[in-house]
């Protein structure tokens, strides 16, 4: 089936999905992560990849950004093309000092000041959270150090509104990292029956001017990467 937003034949992903939210770096992920990679859609210039890793099938598509465009790719993997697990490979905004440029944060939650979660069930604010099995696997697979962080995240529909007194209440309540693309993920997949993880690169901090350069960007997720891969390969053969 093709949907408005994908153009892939029944059978063209894998039951796993890898999902960055820039298109160039879904590519770069064919090329580096994937072993026989082939193009399956590229759609409005978003392409996406199936191939394999550690011989398992493994496919890659980007999500674009903020919640709405996450859901829509989101949604239709789950609902038409028979994906079971997707885990987002993006990058992060650091919260608190203890988080670093480069750090790699593994979202078990996602708070959200979005109101696309309260339109799922009236009257009720769901918990978005990643799959259980999936965040484990993750954590396994990155180690111990001091550069690895597990917990919530904060997603928001705002990429330029400052907010220091909000980022400061967020830390207070163990929040690491802010984001635009976690929460509208884990809701989807519960509302689909899929399973979902979002294993970030933190690219700038909320405290101070410091960010990576675009390029820098392009090049060190690859740890973030290899840990989603190895958490979603973890997750079929299990």
């Amino acid at each position: 089936m093709v949907t408005p937003h994908i153009s892939a034949a029944p059978g063209d992903f894998a039951a796993d999905v890898l999902m960055p939210g820039d298109p160039r770096r879904a590519r770069r992920i064919a090329e580096t992560i994937l072993q026989d990679a082939r193009l399956v859609t590229d759609v409005r210039g978003v392409e996406g990849y199936t191939g394999t890793y550690r011989g398992v099938p493994l496919s890659v598509l980007a999500s674009g950004m903020g919640m709405p465009s996450v859901t829509i790719y989101a949604t239709e993997l789950f609902r038409f093309y028979g994906v079971r697990s997707i885990a987002r490979v993006g990058t992060a905004g650091g919260i608190p000092a203890s988080v670093g440029l480069r750090d790699v944060v593994v979202a078990t939650a996602a708070h959200t000041d979005s109101a696309m979660g309260s339109r799922r069930i009236d009257g009720v604010h769901l918990s978005h959270t990643a799959s259980f099995r999936l965040a484990a696997a993750a954590a396994q697979a990155a180690g111990t150090g001091g550069h690895i962080h597990v917990g919530p995240v904060f997603t928001t529909d705002h990429f330029y509104l400052e907010r220091p007194a909000l980022f400061e209440r967020l830390e207070a309540h163990g929040t690491l990292a802010v984001e635009m693309e976690a929460a509208g993920l884990y809701a989807t997949a519960a509302a689909e029956g899929g399973h979902a993880l979002a294993v970030l690169t933190v690219s700038d901090h909320v405290r101070h001017a410091e960010a990576l350069t675009p390029a820098e960007r392009e090049t060190d997720f690859d740890r973030a990467v290899t840990i989603a891969a190895t958490a979603l390969l973890a997750e079929t053969i299990s």
